[in-house]
């Protein structure tokens, strides 16, 4: 999730022919056959991701095979939507539901044999290419509107971009503020009211010269665009009285198939049909049931029973995000029934537990934690082979640069820890018996996770004191740079498939500030000038070279997060939901293929 700049040449001319070459997490399966999914099946999924053509961009999207119209499709929800404003989603949940309330200019396309391409959603294409990358012109498609029937023009799609600079915008994405306007958090000098007082970028740097036409220009060529306009912080909002600024993120504006009908938050979300959605002009989105009834608070255990019972309305049920409970995963791959109604793949994130470096500034304290972890144990209270795999490293199996066996703090040679290692660094370091503040998210995993790490802590000599908090508030608490915390777990993967999302918006100090994603606050000079350095890097199989050479200089030399385990999801549904997959971009289910069989 940040900033990236890259220069001309090789990814230019592939971008010119239609592709880049990237790496894309697993597209799983349904009708699983009980075989967790292993790193080498995440390998496999190592491809070209083109940019599609105008005739890929236009609607309206392949039909799902045997889809009907019709129904409520029932969801049992986790945790609450604090944001409905897409300029402030950032977090899995929150993306699932954007994929059926919000457009923006270009979104991932996937078909049923797990292979995608960026293709146009407002615009007629996923972008037109000049100046070797610096210039990049989005044409929008004719009948696009919100769901006032007010049509999506230039001027909204600029609203959307600018308003992102306004100091209220703390948790979505910064990339393209950062490539238009500089890197770090210094891209907000730029606008530091957003648009809101009647300024604007200058058309040197973002144009909108008719009502059809945006065009974005860069300082470097930012070949990239295409893939981060796919992200829910870049969809469309008005340019009118209804973006109420921080009241916005309450009752947003849609412009996908569903609008919100109701929204108790905490508790409770509708969504029914946006009937100013018109299905000739997009090309990824569908508007199979008549609407979602939306049910928050149902942690994994509840969502499990519900759905392999198959009872009533449970039928015809999903989870957006809950995985199958890791205690009754054995239940549902024996259970006949069950097992023919599950959706899993290989996902993209590192679960980790970072270091607050501002408070724990001694490497052997950060390494005693790193070794007292106990990996194992984590990984079978998440589900064991179904839910994750140890992780050696900062970069997931389906990252580019990835490298089987990285393992310098031993956690796959010693899966459960080794607390005699961490008990010596610790007095080195002069503070056996030091005081650990652990923040950890209310949920059921999350809590019995908290146990196991709290136990391995202490006997490397750790005086831990847990602090729960709520899972719904967890990335803004986490997020906050004085969060009075001092480890603290969190998961990240790439935002598109390239390691530039993953290791600059983790580990770049320049981008320190409260909503940032470097939540470890590393601020290390060789990294942040390596960083920079290598964003330059055009050919991608050298940047992936160097990106791998500065995580492992991050890991080894740094060591800001602990690597615990590579996550995965199964994930169980009702016996009436039909077009069930695993969705490259949402990494979980596909909320945009869902249909009632009856």
């Amino acid at each position: 999730m940040n900033v990236s700049t890259r220069r001309a040449s090789g990814v230019i001319a592939a971008l010119a022919a239609g592709s880049l070459a990237l790496t894309g997490c697993s597209g799983g399966n349904s009708g699983s056959e009980g075989k967790a999914q292993t790193d080498a099946d995440a390998a496999v999924q190592a491809k070209v991701i083109p940019l599609g053509t105008a005739d890929d961009s236009a609607g309206p999207a392949t039909a799902v095979k045997g889809a009907r119209n019709g129904g409520i499709l029932r969801v049992y929800q986790r945790d609450n939507f604090n944001h409905l404003d897409p300029g402030q989603m950032y977090v899995s949940d929150m993306k699932a539901l954007s994929q059926l309330i919000f457009r923006g200019l270009t979104a991932f396309k996937q078909d049923d044999k797990g292979n995608s391409k960026v293709v146009g959603d407002l615009a007629t294409d996923a972008g037109q290419m000049s100046d070797g990358g610096k210039t990049w012109k989005y044409t929008l498609k004719d009948g696009i509107k919100f769901e006032d029937g007010k049509p999506i023009t230039s001027k909204d799609i600029r609203h959307s971009i600018e308003r992102l600079y306004a100091k209220f915008i703390t948790d979505g994405p910064t990339y393209v503020q950062t490539w238009l306007s500089g890197g770090g958090t210094t891209y907000r000098k730029a606008l530091p009211d957003g648009p809101y007082k009647g300024d604007h970028l200058p058309k040197s740097v973002l144009d909108t010269p008719d009502d059809k036409t945006v065009i974005f220009h860069f300082k470097k060529p930012e070949p990239q665009l295409p893939y981060a306009l796919t992200m829910p912080g870049y969809s469309a909002v008005p340019d009118s009285a209804k973006d109420t600024k921080d009241a916005y993120d309450v009752k947003p504006v849609t412009s996908g198939p569903y609008k919100i009908a109701s929204f108790k938050s905490g508790k409770s979300m509708q969504l029914v049909r946006n009937k100013n959605w018109d299905a000739k002009t997009d090309p990824v989105h569908h508007q199979y049931p008549d609407g979602f009834n939306i049910t928050l608070n149902h942690q994994a255990s509840d969502s499990t029973k519900r759905l392999m019972a198959d009872q009533g309305e449970a039928k015809n049920a999903v989870s957006f995000t809950n995985a199958v409970d890791p205690t009754l995963t054995k239940n549902v791959l024996d259970n006949p029934s069950a097992k023919k109604r599950l959706v899993q793949g290989y996902q993209p994130y590192v679960w980790q537990l970072n270091m607050n470096m501002d408070r724990i500034k001694d490497k052997r304290i950060r390494d005693a934690i790193t070794y007292a972890l106990p990996d194992q144990q984590l990984v079978r209270l998440n589900g064991g082979s179904y839910g994750g795999e140890i992780a050696g490293g900062l970069l997931a199996p389906t990252v580019a640069g990835y490298k089987k066996g990285y393992d310098p703090y031993g956690k796959i040679s010693h899966p459960n820890g080794e607390p005699e290692k961490a008990k010596k660094l610790l007095k080195e370091a002069g503070k056996t018996g030091m005081k650990l503040v652990y923040a950890y998210s209310n949920t059921e995993a999350r809590q019995k996770e908290a146990v196991a790490i709290e136990d391995a802590l202490s006997k490397a000599g750790f005086n831990v004191q847990k602090k729960e908090v709520d899972a719904a508030s967890w990335y803004e608490q986490m997020g906050k740079v004085k969060n009075g915390f001092d480890i603290y777990m969190t998961g990240w993967g790439q935002d598109w498939p390239d390691a530039s999302t993953v290791i600059p918006p983790s580990y770049d100090g320049t981008t320190i500030q409260d909503g940032s994603s470097n939540y470890s606050h590393i601020n290390d000079k060789h990294v942040n000038s390596e960083i920079a350095r290598i964003s330059e890097i055009a050919d991608i199989k050298k940047a992936t070279a160097e990106w791998e050479k500065l995580h492992q200089y991050i890991v080894e030399k740094v060591n800001p997060a602990a690597p615990a385990f590579y996550t995965k999801i199964l994930q169980l549904y009702g016996s009436n939901v039909g077009g069930a997959r695993y969705s490259l971009d949402v990494s979980y289910l596909d909320p945009n293929t869902l249909y009632l069989k009856k």
